[in-house]
C-alpha cells in the first residue's frame, strides 16, 4: 500500500468542542487505513513524535511487517514499556457502516467512530500523549520508558512483537513492566485490566477410515462414526479446575470436515480442528498426552498436527498492577478488577522476557465489529491513567 497522507483536521459534529491532543492524534491514526499487515505510515507518525520528545527510535521491518522499538532515559532499570499494534482488522461490508470506517468521526453522542477506535489506535494515542507530557514534566525521570509497536498483531503475528522480542532477548534488553493497550475495559474505562491470558493450543486431527459405498458399509470404515465417540469424550473431559487467577481449561471443536461431496459415498477420512484455552494448571505435553490416550482408547487410526499459539502468563499483584490500579482509582474513583479472560494478545510474547504485563485500554464492546466506536472522552481518561502510572513508577 502506498504511503497515506491524512488530513490534520478530523471530522466531528459541529456541536462537539475542540478536540483534545489525544483525540486529534487518535483521529489521525484512524484515518490511516492500516489493515493488517499494512501500517499506512501510522508508525512514522508515532515515531516522529517520540523522536521529537527525545526518544531513540529503531525501526525494525521484518519481512512485510513494520515494527519499531523506542527508548527514553539513561537508567538501566526499571524499564516501563508501552506495547501495541497499528494494524486493524478488515472493515467488513462498507455499506453496513453508519459512517465510513476510516473517517474518524465523533458523532452527536460523543462516540469516536472508526476502525481501530477501540482496538487499538485510541490506546496508542493515549500512550503517546501521556508520555510526551511525562517526559516534559520529568526530563530526569528514573529508569527508561520504551515503546514496542508492531503492524502484525491482528494477522499471523510471526514477524511482529514475537520477532522483536527475540531480537531484544538476543541483545540482553531488559523489560521490567509492560502496559499493552488492548481494550480491556468491559463497561467503564479501567473497570477491568488483564493481568494474564490463557494459553492457546490448537490442533488439526485427521482420522483415517476406508472410503466406500453407503449401501455396502461392511466394505468400508466410516471415520465419522469411528471418531464421534472419541470427540464426545474429549468434549466431556474435565481437564483441570483452574485456579484463583484462571478458569478451568476449555476444549472446543471449531471445525469438522469429511466427505467427497457425493451423498452415496462413505468418506475415507475426517478432519477435526479443535483448540484448548488452558490455564497454568495444565501443560502442553500433558494435554497432548491425554488427547492421545483418548484417541488410542477408541482404536482410531489418527494423526494430529499441533499448533501452540501462546503459553499462559500471569502478572501477580506487585509494583505494576498496584500502580495501574492506584492510577485508575485516582482518576476514575473506581476499583479495577484483574482478569485473565478473553483471547490471546502480544503480551504472551513479552511475558517470556520475565516481564510483568498488564493490558489496559478502552471499552471493548465493539472491537472487530462493523461501526466500531469508543466514547471519545474515555481516551482522555485513559491518557491520564497512563500518565499517573508513569508518575508512580518512574517519577
Amino acid at each position: 500500500m502506498a504511503a497515506f497522507s491524512a488530513p490534520r483536521t478530523a471530522f466531528r459534529s459541529p456541536s462537539m468542542p475542540a478536540l483534545t491532543p489525544t483525540l486529534e492524534l487518535a483521529c489521525e491514526l484512524i484515518r490511516r487505513p492500516s489493515v493488517t499487515p499494512e501500517d499506512a505510515d501510522c508508525q512514522t507518525l508515532m515515531s516522529d513524535r517520540l523522536a521529537a520528545a527525545g526518544f531513540a527510535v529503531e525501526r525494525m521491518r521484518i519481512e512485510d511487517v513494520e515494527n519499531f522499538w523506542a527508548t527514553h532515559g539513561q537508567g538501566d532499570c526499571p524499564v516501563l514499556c508501552f506495547a501495541g499494534h497499528t494494524d486493524v482488522v478488515p472493515t467488513g461490508p462498507l455499506q453496513a457502516w453508519q459512517h465510513q470506517p476510516f473517517d474518524a468521526l465523533i458523532d452527536e453522542q460523543g462516540m469516536l467512530c472508526g476502525r481501530g477506535a477501540a482496538d487499538m489506535k485510541g490506546s496508542l494515542a493515549s500512550m503517546i500523549i501521556a508520555v510526551e507530557r511525562f517526559v516534559a514534566d520529568h526530563p530526569q525521570h528514573s529508569g527508561r520508558i520504551a515503546f514496542l509497536i508492531t503492524s502484525d498483531e491482528e494477522g499471523p503475528a510471526h514477524h511482529g512483537t514475537k520477532a522483536v522480542v527475540e531480537r531484544l532477548r538476543e541483545r540482553g534488553e531488559r523489560l521490567d513492566w509492560c502496559i499493552v493497550g488492548e481494550p480491556s475495559s468491559t463497561d467503564l474505562v479501567g473497570d477491568v485490566v488483564k493481568n494474564g491470558r490463557r494459553g492457546s493450543l490448537g490442533a488439526t486431527l485427521t482420522v483415517h477410515g476406508k472410503q466406500g459405498h453407503v449401501a455396502y458399509p461392511h466394505l468400508a470404515q466410516n471415520p465419522i462414526h469411528l471418531a464421534a465417540p472419541a470427540l464426545a469424550e474429549l468434549a466431556a473431559e474435565h481437564w483441570d479446575n483452574g485456579n484463583a487467577f484462571f478458569p478451568p481449561t476449555s476444549f472446543q471443536v471449531s471445525n469438522l470436515n469429511a466427505g467427497t461431496g457425493a451423498t452415496n459415498v462413505i468418506p475415507g477420512e475426517l478432519k477435526a480442528i479443535f483448540n484448548f484455552r488452558f490455564s497454568t494448571e495444565s501443560t502442553v505435553e500433558g494435554l497432548q498426552q491425554r488427547v492421545s490416550d483418548i484417541l488410542d482408547k477408541h482404536g482410531l487410526d489418527w494423526h494430529i498436527d499441533w499448533a501452540l499459539s501462546g503459553m499462559p502468563f500471569l502478572t501477580e499483584p506487585g509494583a505494576l498492577l498496584d500502580a495501574v490500579a492506584a492510577s485508575i482509582k485516582a482518576v476514575t474513583g473506581r476499583e479495577t478488577t484483574p482478569s485473565t479472560s478473553g483471547g490471546t494478545s502480544d503480551g504472551r510474547f513479552i511475558a517470556t522476557l520475565g516481564t510483568q504485563v498488564v493490558e489496559l485500554g478502552p471499552v471493548n464492546a465493539t472491537i472487530h465489529q462493523v461501526n466500531e466506536r469508543v466514547l471519545a472522552a474515555d481516551l482522555d481518561v485513559l491518557t491520564e491513567i497512563y500518565y499517573q502510572t508513569l508518575v508512580r513508577l518512574l517519577a
